[in-house]
């Protein structure tokens, strides 16, 4: 079965399955591990209320499928 992130996920679903996501995550400026709104924010919500553009959230998922191959 293929696992892939996308944008409609939460921060809590994506770092309960990919733990080395969090990584990824911190380097866009997305420190979700601590946030007690993470659990319930998709990964677009969350990226776009830190002034992520739609390229750069692109960019991250392919980044963060990449490494859950």
């Amino acid at each position: 079965m293929k696992t892939s992130i996308t944008k409609d996920m939460t921060f809590g679903e994506l770092v309960q399955k990919h733990p080395l996501s969090a990584s990824i995550l911190a380097s866009y400026g997305l420190h979700c591990i601590g946030c007690h709104i993470g659990i319930y924010e998709t990964i677009e919500q969350g990226s776009k209320a830190h002034g992520l553009t739609d390229v750069q959230i692109n960019e991250m998922l392919e980044k963060l499928n990449n490494t859950v191959k």
